[in-house]
């Protein structure tokens, strides 16, 4: 599909800040059409006034607190990338590395961007260009670590490893049964290494 533009992003003081940090937990643990601006307002110990006035509507909340998490969610990963260097299979581990280890400190409930798809799915609203954004980017930098692979049609592969990642997210909110980044990884690399041994 094609890439949406990126919404209208405002300009974060500390009072913002501290709405957006109350905001992010009540949308993520409750749900963002649970959450309302006055629960917001009265968790981050400002007025309703405040919040209009830093952000000017839910759905900038809404935009804010799911490009936060993707901009940390960046941050943290292209840490792990750096650590490990240009071998395409230890990138690939570095990535569900990643994925594991921030799950296990952000993310309970699944994957924030897919919780949130379930609640906005309409290509108007601000907030969806953030949430299909990093699944694109993701499905890029899965893309790019086949291609360094030097495998037959990367593209097929890669799309091949992301539903395996996203599946993984979607059973760990889940809870099915335990580890399933652990078993996605290991199924994703068998396979980046049989496909770059035999070439196709």
């Amino acid at each position: 599909m094609d890439s949406l533009s990126p919404p209208r992003r405002v300009a974060l003081t500390p009072g913002a800040r501290k709405a957006l940090t109350a905001a992010g937990r009540l949308f993520y643990e409750r749900g963002i059409h649970a959450v309302g601006v006055d629960l917001i307002a009265a968790e981050a110990g400002v007025t309703k006034k405040t919040l209009y006035d830093r952000f000017g509507s839910k759905e900038q909340i809404v935009v804010e607190y799911l490009a936060d998490r993707d901009e940390r969610w960046r941050a943290f990963l292209a840490d792990h990338l750096d650590a490990v260097g240009d071998s395409p299979e230890r990138r690939l581990q570095a990535i569900f590395d990643a994925s594991q280890e921030w799950t296990a400190e952000n993310s309970a409930k699944g994957c924030s961007m897919v919780n949130a798809h379930a609640e906005i799915s309409d290509p108007s609203h601000p907030a969806y260009a953030v949430i299909i954004g990093q699944k694109q980017w993701m499905l890029e930098l899965f893309t790019g670590v086949c291609r360094d692979a030097s495998v037959h049609e990367p593209e097929a592969l890669a799309r091949t490893v992301m539903l395996l990642h996203e599946g993984a997210l979607v059973a760990h909110g889940l809870q099915v049964f335990p580890d399933p980044l652990t078993l996605a990884s290991e199924q994703a690399g068998a396979l980046l290494h049989a496909a770059a041994d035999t070439g196709h």
